[in-house]
């Protein structure tokens, strides 16, 4: 068993096998260790942090030169990049409201599976004794999903950053993780428009009055989408105005409890998000639990040898996504 403060730290520890550098560390230094100790709670990477004292956040938080005072604590500076930037991605994530499921591959060749059941499928017949069961078909999909590498190009040398305190830093490695989250969401709410590489787009439900959205055009999305539950709502900044300014979204009593819980009422109880990358007169409709396959090859892409190496002259930062409808009429789009 190896322990966390005489552990040797290399930049080959990044990429291997597929593992992220946590994953090697937590191999050697498994936390399971340290329970009913002062470092229970901390992963393996925060304790060598703490090995060395590196101190990531808060007012008395370390410069960033602080990594590179040995080659033992320089390996550790890539990590606490890719860290930063997936704190951005989560905190301006909507994916996660929107895809029934992650899948991360590492390769980037992937194909999916695809369902497209008839309305005649999609009801249980009785059965008749000895006969055959109603058949629900699942395939692959004739098309790979498309992927694209979304990223932004960090910079700066480190002359530049060296006295600048981690904490300040981390804010601008965070805005990388915003910015990124943010194309992957535009990727997203393509493909459920347009569909994906099988020319799946959605159907569209269009408004009794065009350039204008009334409760009844929300209420005949919904039911042109059953069998399947309306409970996700995407809209552009525009089309957010006319949704909240309905006189149905502005219910006395559903102000009280928005008052008394924080719970702002929505369209038909599905959750409402803001998008403001849908271009056009646009609203999406869709079954968050069954509409969207994300596809991921591997995690945060970055150039570790420079980082460590060169200290953050020039390196791209970048993540490879794509997307997949899983029952592509399972969203529908209201135009108006």
């Amino acid at each position: 068993m190896a322990y966390f403060d005489n552990i040797k730290l290399e930049k080959g520890m990044y990429g291997e096998g597929g593992r992220s550098f946590t994953d090697i560390l937590e191999e050697l230094d498994p936390s399971e260790n340290y329970r009913n100790t002062q470092l229970e709670g901390l992963d393996a990477y925060q304790r060598q942090l703490k090995r060395f004292d590196i101190k990531v956040g808060g007012a008395m938080s370390d410069t960033v030169s602080k990594f590179f005072q040995t080659g033992d604590s320089a390996a550790l500076f890539p990590e606490y990049v890719s860290r930063a930037v997936k704190q951005g991605m989560e905190r301006a994530d909507i994916l996660s409201d929107i895809v029934a499921a992650k899948t991360v591959i590492d390769g980037l060749d992937y194909r999916s599976v695809v369902s497209a059941p008839t309305e005649d499928d999609k009801s249980l017949k009785p059965v008749a004794e000895g006969a055959y069961l109603p058949r629900t078909n699942v395939r692959s999909s004739d098309h790979l999903v498309k992927l694209q590498k979304r990223g932004r190009m960090l910079v700066a040398s480190y002359e530049a950053v060296k006295f600048q305190k981690l904490d300040l830093f981390t804010v601008t490695l965070r805005q990388i993780g915003a910015y990124i989250a943010r194309q992957q969401l535009t990727d997203a709410v393509n493909v459920i428009i347009n569909g994906d590489e099988s020319n799946s787009a959605a159907d569209t439900v269009s408004t009794a009055s065009a350039g204008d959205v009334v409760y009844e055009d929300l209420i005949k999305l919904w039911s042109e989408l059953s069998p399947y539950e309306l409970n996700t709502m995407l809209a552009p900044t525009a089309a957010m105005t006319k949704l909240l300014s309905m006189s149905e979204m502005k219910d006395a009593k559903a102000g009280l409890d928005f008052h008394g819980s924080g719970r702002m009422i929505t369209p038909l109880g599905a959750k409402l998000l803001h998008v403001p990358g849908i271009s056009g007169n646009k609203i999406i409709g869709l079954d968050k639990n069954c509409a969207l396959e994300m596809v991921q090859s591997g995690g945060i892409i970055m150039d570790h040898d420079k980082l460590i190496d060169r200290q953050l002259e020039r390196t791209a930062i970048s993540c490879i996504t794509g997307f997949a409808k899983i029952f592509p009429d399972s969203s529908k789009v209201l135009t108006y």
